[in-house]
């Protein structure tokens, strides 16, 4: 299509395929975010639930919404009180620190939760400050919001030093401070001390009398190893602290597109400022309060998940590369594992593809990010990588 109005219509009028619209000039050469949705036997590649709600849990979530149909002809309760009081009993027994609907924030998704986040604390002038490698997303808040975007390092391992995260926030001096644990695409979950540093860092840096704010995304949260605690623990010492939960991925729940965020009252107060006007519709509030309360045995989904993340972990430490060397394998605790180094990562991609597993092309150069399916699906990868790794090893004799 032509950018350039060149040619008119009757009367005057540009014909629609020579308009040229006023976009943004920064989103000019920008592609919406997304990962490939292709039709093959084993999808492994966007971190889903591969387990769909058992039939009680259906039947719930059908009766619920049987009954807030009846009533679609009113608007929903534009700040979703009861589902954030259910949010909130859920996160009390979850972490064991006591919550109330007025520290909970939902939305359409995590996502729509960190809009608001840099709605809220970012915009121009402004800078949001994270560490690479991490959720592709978060730049790209930051550029709707018209916020500075600004990324300091991990290390080798995809661990946050400390020191440095600390020494990065006194020289960037950022608004709000944006940190995935687990992370995504590594899956590393940051220790409680790193967090309280950057957290300290961030009460020393002064915003004419304000203070940055640091959000800890904690969207693979359920699928963490035993010992691994939350964020939410540290809420009650740092005002500035918010933590970030999603539905979509231990409550097998993508679809129902809800996700939410703890922190003090003033910081959700803030958030509701930006908000749209009911941005959660009353079907969306009503599957998302009937599928937690079917939350222990969606979580025994989340054990079986753990287990098989393990065994992928562990089996992909024994593999090696067509040259002999073992594989890199990043610890996890979320619900995905990425490997590598592969020289041509591509072509590893295209011949899993080529035998109907589609994983995902992410994250630093050679690496691979496969999500955990059921066991018969981790087979499938498994019998899958095995032919690709031997085929490439034959072409490389």
């Amino acid at each position: 299509m032509t950018n350039t109005v060149d040619q008119q219509g009757a009367g005057g009028s540009a014909t629609a395929s020579s308009v040229r619209l006023p976009l943004r000039p920064e989103l000019a050469d920008e592609e919406p975010y997304g990962a490939p949705q292709l039709d093959v036997p084993v999808l492994l590649n966007v971190n889903e639930n591969p387990y769909p709600p058992s039939e009680d849990v259906v039947a719930t979530i059908a009766e619920d919404v049987a009954r807030a149909a009846r009533g679609m002809n009113r608007y929903p309760d534009r700040d979703a009180t009861a589902l954030r009081q259910d949010l909130a009993d859920y996160l009390t027994l979850e972490t064991g620190v006591r919550l109330d609907h007025c520290d909970v924030w939902a939305a359409n998704g995590s996502n729509e939760v960190m809009l608001h986040v840099l709605q809220a604390f970012g915009g121009p002038g402004r800078t949001a400050l994270s560490f690479a490698p991490t959720y592709s997303m978060y730049p790209e808040y930051a550029r709707d919001t018209h916020t500075t975007w600004v990324v300091g390092r991990r290390e080798d391992d995809f661990t946050l030093d400390p020191a440095h995260a600390a020494a990065t926030i006194r020289e960037v001096r950022p608004s709000v401070i944006l940190l995935a644990s687990p992370n995504n695409p590594t899956g590393t979950a940051l220790p409680t001390a790193t967090i309280e540093a950057v957290c300290e860092a961030a009460l020393g840096v002064d915003l004419d009398g304000a203070r940055p704010v640091v959000v800890v995304d904690e969207a693979y949260a359920e699928f963490r190893r035993p010992g691994t605690p939350s964020a939410v623990a540290l809420l009650e010492r740092y005002p500035n602290l918010a933590v970030s939960r999603t539905m979509s991925k231990a409550f097998a729940a993508a679809g129902a597109r809800l996700g939410y965020l703890v922190a003090s009252p003033d910081f959700v107060n803030a958030l509701r400022i930006v908000r749209l006007p009911y941005h959660l519709s009353a079907i969306t509030q009503a599957a998302a309060g009937a599928a937690l309360r079917h939350r222990e045995s969606l979580m025994a989904q989340v054990a079986t998940l753990r287990a098989e993340r393990d065994a992928t972990v562990a089996w992909l430490r024994e593999q090696r590369l067509p040259d002999g060397l073992p594989f890199d394998v990043a610890d996890t605790d979320a619900n995905f594992v990425l490997f590598g180094t592969f020289g041509d990562r591509h072509a590893v991609w295209q011949g899993l593809l080529d035998r109907g597993v589609l994983i995902r092309e992410t994250g630093p150069d050679g690496w691979l990010r496969v999500s955990i399916g059921t066991s018969a699906e981790m087979a499938a990868f498994r019998a899958a990588l095995t032919e690709v790794l031997r085929e490439q090893g034959e072409e490389q004799a």
